[in-house]
Parts: structure tokens; C-alpha cells; sequence
């Protein structure tokens, strides 16, 4: 009898979700405690249309390899690490952006160090409602993807990629404060939006910028046009989601999140 209600006990604190490396799950409870993830503190959320649920966003980075150990007082939750099934993709693109000089490669590092930075920064939550696409259009390339530029550069796709010729209105996919609004070496044009709580959206390879630093934006509101800026192939627009300062596939993000907000 002791062992069965050990087993009992057992299976009531301890459960294990599989996650996809770049995927996010959502963690929510009625019951609050002290939350560790990793086994560093951590803080909850409030969903803003239900005072009473509370719920942390689990992300899964495209490189982790490492299960992700959630505790929320005595009970843990452990985020089993799977491989997602990503395919390859060949890009010509300019030699210059295969090969940067180094005055180049010291304009990327600033760059990659000052959005770094930028993502660290956690602010007051400006989303209560569902999150949009950025236009309504056919997906080119998806998120995960292997990239080989030019047999030489390694990569893999931080976004998705939708399909628009030069010019096509961009819109915001939720309410937030521009937080980047510049030309970037690769990324070019590009528009960067703070949503609050550390979630972030990227809006890149522009024509147009329609913003500017610090503005707020609504939801669904023009921030540019779309272009074939920066590192590309061709006209499109490329769209990044950065959740606890971890790049992770946009399309899940929205899928996750939505079901918390009307």
C-alpha cells in the first residue's frame, strides 16, 4: 500500500512534455509558486483575461539539445528536447555578404550586440489580444531550415518568409513600442517591436520604414513596405519572432499564444 500511493505521489508532481528545438509551450496554472527553469528563478505571468491563470512561456531553442526542467513549488515539468524534422535550403546571394571585410564584420557585431542587448530587456506586457500575421500571403521558406549561401555560409532560418513583391504594406502583428528601426547589413531595412514581457517581433529586408524609434504602434498598423534589403535572393518579407531572448518559430509562437488572448 505505501509503495502504490508513493507512485501515486509521484505521478501527481512530475509530468514530461515533448518540445520541438524553436518550438514554445505555454505553462499556465491556477496555482502559482515559486517557478524555476533550469533551476534559475523565474517570475509568472498574468493571462490578461483571466486574473486567476498564471503562465510562463517555455522556449526551446534551435541549437538546445538539453531537456528544459520546470518547477512550480513540488511540481516539475520536464520539456523533452526533440530534433524537428528541418530541410535543407542553397542561396545565391551578393559575394559581399558571403564574405564581409572587416570593417564589415565589425558593423555585423555591433549590430548582433546591440539587438542582443535590446532583447534582454524586459517591460510592462502591451498585448491582450490575438496576435496577427504581418500581411496575409504565401509562406516561401519556412522556420528551421538548413541554409547553405554561395557553398559557403551555414546558417539556418531564424523566421519564415513570406511571399511579396517590392512595396506590399507590412502591418504590425500586435500592439507594442518600436524598439529597432534602421538598415542592418543583413537583415536591411528592418523594424523590430517590443510587445512587452520579453516577447519581440522582426520585420526585415524593408524598402520602407514607416516608424521610428520609441513610437507605440496598434495592432494591424502600416510599419513599412516590403523590399529585398539586406542578405537576399529576392523580394519578400522575413518575419522573426525573439521570445525570452530566444529566437523561436514565429507560426508556433502565434498558434501558442492566441489560445490566451481573445
Amino acid at each position: 500500500m505505501q509503495k502504490f500511493f508513493l507512485l501515486i505521489l509521484f505521478a501527481t508532481f512530475l509530468s514530461a512534455i515533448d518540445i520541438i528545438n524553436g518550438d514554445v509551450e505555454i505553462f499556465t496554472t491556477k496555482n502559482p509558486q515559486d517557478l524555476t527553469i533550469n533551476g534559475t528563478a523565474n517570475y509568472w505571468l498574468k493571462a490578461p483575461n483571466d486574473e486567476n491563470l498564471s503562465f510562463s512561456i517555455i522556449s526551446a531553442g534551435y541549437y538546445q539539445q538539453n531537456n528544459i526542467i520546470v518547477k512550480n513549488g513540488n511540481e516539475k515539468i520536464v520539456y523533452n528536447i526533440k530534433k524537428g524534422n528541418y530541410k535543407s535550403e542553397k542561396i545565391l546571394v551578393e559575394q559581399s555578404k558571403t564574405t564581409p571585410n572587416k570593417s564589415v564584420l565589425q558593423r555585423i557585431d555591433d549590430e548582433r550586440n546591440e539587438a542582443n542587448k535590446i532583447y534582454q530587456a524586459i517591460t510592462p506586457l502591451k498585448i491582450n489580444t490575438k496576435f496577427i500575421h504581418p500581411l496575409n500571403s504565401t509562406i516561401t521558406s519556412p522556420f528551421g531550415s538548413a541554409r547553405v549561401f554561395n557553398d559557403v555560409v551555414k546558417s539556418y532560418h531564424s523566421g519564415v518568409d513570406f511571399r511579396a513583391s517590392i512595396g506590399t504594406p507590412i502591418i504590425a502583428a500586435n500592439d507594442g513600442m518600436i524598439v529597432i528601426a534602421k538598415e542592418r547589413y543583413y537583415a536591411g531595412y528592418s523594424v523590430v517591436i517590443d510587445h512587452g514581457e520579453g516577447i519581440y517581433t522582426q520585420y526585415y529586408h524593408l524598402s520602407k520604414i514607416d516608424v521610428k524609434l520609441g513610437d507605440s504602434v496598434k495592432k494591424g498598423e502600416q510599419i513599412g513596405l516590403s523590399g529585398a534589403s539586406g542578405r537576399v535572393s529576392g523580394p519578400h518579407l522575413h518575419f522573426g519572432v525573439i521570445v525570452n531572448a530566444t529566437q523561436v518559430n514565429p507560426l508556433n509562437f502565434i498558434e501558442k499564444i492566441n489560445k490566451l488572448l481573445n
